[in-house]
């Protein structure tokens, strides 16, 4: 007697999992995730958002503030940033490195006015936006306070 009930407690911690405990674990597993997942989906548009907005009134902002100190004018196009224009002297770019136009966090390039539309005396430069569209309430400018962005 004493050898069957070894045999069958050996058996049962060798056994695996039964189909009803798998099933509760992938029920669990699929609960946490309907509750998780949707408060971490939204935080990648956010932080594109964020981080367009911290290229224009940081990164860019300072770019096109160099280009203006070096040259006495801010560029027609961001291309000059990257490649002397012929009119221009005393230009020590390229100003971006790698030599290379940037891109928003969607990988569209910046919307780039000089003169600006908004800002009249320098330049407009913003993003589109999650939607891609121009012109639309999503977009991301320089000329936009942070609390109407």
């Amino acid at each position: 007697m004493k050898t069957q009930t070894l045999s069958t407690q050996k058996n049962r911690k060798r056994r695996g999992f039964t189909l009803v405990e798998i099933l509760l674990v992938v029920t669990i597993i699929g609960i946490l995730a309907a509750l998780v997942i949707p408060k971490i989906a939204g935080r990648g548009d956010q932080a594109r958002i964020d981080r367009t907005k911290a290229d224009i009134q940081g990164g860019l902002k300072s770019t096109l503030g160099m280009y203006e100190v070096d040259t006495g004018r801010y560029p027609s196009t961001l291309n000059d940033l990257i490649q002397q224009p012929s009119d221009v002297k005393n230009w020590h770019g390229p100003y971006f490195d790698p030599p290379a136009i940037p891109e928003d966090a969607w990988g569209r390039p910046y919307v780039y006015v000089y003169p600006g539309r908004h800002n009249t005396t320098s330049y407009d430069i913003s993003s589109m936006g999650p939607d891609g569209q121009d012109g639309t309430a999503d977009d991301i400018g320089n000329w936009m306070t942070t609390s109407s962005q």
